[in-house]
């Protein structure tokens, strides 16, 4: 199957740190949106205006993360978003974020988002415009 991956570069923000001068927690699941927003521009039709387009969302469902090292102030983040496979209405995705300099991994995380109807219904079967996304970028072989 082939692997869908983007990368973005992310400057930490004044607002991005805590009272210790390091990129505060939660940030980092910002910029786990921001890597999710460029890997739609990237990989077309599953961005949020295509959702958005659609009337289904995709809200997440499950977030797991590890901190391993600190960013701060003038710091960028890399962060590379990568697609992962599961059967089913769901959408997966990994991240690793780095500090651009020196490419010490900071951060480990992944994400599980489920598809819910304009009304907040959850949907079991994948909505067409996520099935035309698969149909285009993965070689999904016997899958």
């Amino acid at each position: 199957m082939k692997t869908l991956e983007d990368i973005c570069r992310i400057p930490v923000r004044f607002s991005d740190i805590d009272s210790m001068q390091r990129v505060w927690h939660g940030a980092f699941v910002a910029y786990m949106e921001d890597g999710r927003e460029s890997f739609g521009r990237r990989w077309a039709g599953i961005g949020y205006a295509d959702m958005q387009a659609s009337g289904i969302y995709a809200p997440v469902y499950n977030l797991g993360i590890r901190y391993l090292a600190p960013l701060a102030m003038n710091d960028v983040a890399v962060v590379h978003t990568l697609y992962v496979y599961h059967p089913g209405a769901r959408l997966d995705f990994t991240y690793k974020i780095y500090k651009e300099n020196g490419g010490l991994l900071c951060v480990e995380a992944d994400t599980t988002q489920l598809f819910i109807d304009a009304g907040g219904v959850l949907l079991t079967d994948k909505p067409a415009y996520f099935r035309k996304w698969q149909e285009k970028y993965l070689d999904m072989g016997d899958k």
